[in-house]
């Protein structure tokens, strides 16, 4: 069934479909319309779920991280400032192994304050564990958050997942959405059913202390199993395709035009449906260009984006964050991922659309244009 409906509904209705048993929240702009929606629902008898109303965002993860431990199915969503608070749990769901699901509304940081759009937010939580999602439209969001508890409750995974979607640019945006059917999602998604899991009957312990001879094993542990995680990622896309007849991509990038293409933009999040637009016009000029869109952050798809770029001249990538004092985040990570390669494209990072600006058509004509230059970070204002 299709219907209108906007983007932060829509990431209601998949949490719907996956049946939490705890919703643990606390209000912040922009996901506010998210957690209003399961409230409805819930209100309505429509979601069998109890919404723990909790005094911060730092709560809200923790709660989450108790239900999880409780052998529940749970989710929580949260933005900005929301999820700079969570950050010292962020690190304990992760090192616990608790498949928790969260959406994040990308909104700038504070100061000063701003409650619109960039990539700062969860950015700067890309070395806690979390698998991070990046989605471009209402219907990749829905889509994205049935796949994320495929991903996470996997055994072979058992970490934590943010599904990443640009504030007001995408959360606040109505587009045409299929909504899948109750009993499809149930074949696709099963009952969860921890490897562990907090019971008086059967006691164990969670999170005990580390000691210096075995911290390392611990982290190390958490890192090979993000690295595995990029085939989980990508079978839970295609099993999603097999089911639903949609995939993105490969579940970590998606591209646009790349086969014979020159140059490329790479990009995340809803910066992309801008390019794919300046991509047509530029092939229509005879312009052999294309788009590498950045799904999955983390686990980073190195080698997806190596075999997708060996005859790529040059890539500009478009970064909605700034590590202050030196450059976007995605552009340190793909120019990273080619340092030991023989052939390598052109790469020039540039900043654009921080604390909400819009990225416009002119702007990723700009980017195509540099990267043939330098490969210093410009800002595009």
């Amino acid at each position: 069934m299709k219907k209108v409906i906007e983007a932060s509904t829509a990431v209601a209705l998949g949490v719907k479909l996956c049946e939490p048993g705890v919703i643990p929240m606390y209000p912040i702009t922009p996901q506010t319309h998210i957690v209003e929606r399961l409230a409805d629902y819930i209100n309505d008898g429509l979601l069998s779920s109890e919404m723990i109303h909790v005094e911060s965002e730092h709560s809200a993860i923790s709660a989450a991280l108790g239900a999880e431990a409780m052998g529940v199915r749970t989710f929580t969503a949260t933005a900005s400032q929301g999820l700079a608070l969570m950050h010292e749990i962020l690190f304990v769901v992760a090192g616990m192994r608790l498949p928790v699901v969260m959406a994040v509304a990308n909104r700038a940081l504070s100061a000063p304050i701003n409650i619109w759009n960039d990539h700062q937010d969860s950015i700067s939580e890309r070395d806690s564990g979390w698998i991070q999602l990046y989605v471009e439209s209402a219907q990749e969001a829905l889509d994205t958050i049935i796949q994320a508890y495929k991903i996470a409750e996997n055994r072979k995974v058992l970490l934590p997942v943010m599904v990443c979607l640009d504030g007001f640019t995408l959360s606040h945006v109505y587009e045409p959405v299929d909504i899948l059917k109750q009993e499809d999602v149930n074949k696709f998604l099963p009952q969860y059913n921890p490897l562990f899991k907090l019971d008086p009957k059967k006691p164990i312990t969670m999170g005990p202390i580390g000691f210096p001879n075995t911290y390392m094993e611990f982290r190390k542990q958490t890192h090979d199993t993000m690295l595995d995680s990029i085939n989980i990622i990508k079978d839970v896309n295609n099993q999603f395709k097999e089911s639903f007849n949609r995939s993105y991509g490969n579940g970590l990038i998606e591209t646009y035009k790349i086969e014979d293409a020159n140059y490329a933009i790479a990009a995340m999040g809803t910066a992309c449906s801008t390019t794919r637009v300046v991509v047509d016009e530029l092939r229509k000029q005879g312009k052999k260009v294309g788009l590498i869109k950045i799904k999955s952050f983390r686990p980073f798809p190195k080698q997806e984006i190596i075999s997708c770029c060996k005859n790529i001249k040059g890539i500009a990538v478009i970064d909605r964050n700034i590590s202050l004092g030196n450059e976007g985040a995605l552009y340190t990570e793909l120019r990273s991922a080619f340092y030991n390669q023989n052939k390598k494209p052109i790469i020039k990072g540039f900043i654009a659309g921080l604390g909400g600006r819009d990225i416009t058509p002119d702007h990723i004509k700009t980017a195509f244009k540099k990267i043939e230059n330098s490969s210093d970070t410009e800002w595009l204002l």
